[in-house]
């Protein structure tokens, strides 16, 4: 497999020169194997490289610029893609490429396998499969507990009424919700009224 980086030989901008020479720079340090393609002076280049670059990684205006890399006809990705990738040590796999022994990504890797041979995702995902169970809608929106505060705040009604007075741990907010369901209570009874003897 050989690294494609399409760079523009003579490009008027400093940018792009510098981000050019930090690919190039990186790829000789690592000694990965890759082959530069110049669209400045080549045009069969220059199409390849605009057309083979998905287009949802394509700019605003259409056209990609340089530094772009490949992976033989796969696309690995930009100027910017590949920074991600260097400062997360990540750069063999954003390449395609397995990591060497010995290298930062490589020993990334073990430490993701586990004793039995599988890597930890895949373990994690196993376990969580087992202890998942499913939770019910009042509780995933935060209403778990709203059947038994309604409970609550009946009773505290009823005592209410009984003694003509609220408990005095009851609240002003919890009196006037007590009054509002007791007065909202009284139009369905109403309502109820009305409609019995309609029929």
């Amino acid at each position: 497999m050989v690294i494609k980086v399409f760079l523009a030989s003579s490009s008027g901008s400093t940018a792009i020169k510098k981000k050019q020479q930090d690919v190039v720079g990186f790829l000789e340090a690592l000694k990965v194997d890759y082959t530069q393609l110049d669209i400045a002076c080549n045009e069969d280049n220059r199409m390849w490289m605009r057309q083979n670059v998905p287009e949802e990684k394509k700019p605003a205006n259409g056209i990609p610029l340089p530094p772009q890399i490949f992976n033989e006809e796969s696309y690995c990705g930009d100027y910017d893609t590949f920074f991600e990738a260097k400062e997360d040590n990540t750069v063999y796999a954003f390449l395609g490429l397995a990591p060497p022994p010995g290298s930062k990504e490589a020993e990334q890797a073990d430490k993701n396998i586990v004793e039995n041979g599988t890597h930890a995702e895949e373990a994690n995902t196993e376990a969580n499969v087992e202890d998942s169970t499913e939770v019910p809608v009042e509780e995933r929106n935060g209403n778990a507990h709203a059947e038994e505060e309604e409970e609550q705040i009946e009773a505290t009604a009823d005592e209410a009424v009984e003694g003509d007075e609220a408990p005095a741990d009851t609240t002003e907010e919890q009196q006037e919700q007590q009054e509002e369901e007791e007065e909202e209570e009284e139009a369905v009874e109403e309502t109820d009224e009305v409609t019995e003897v309609t029929v």
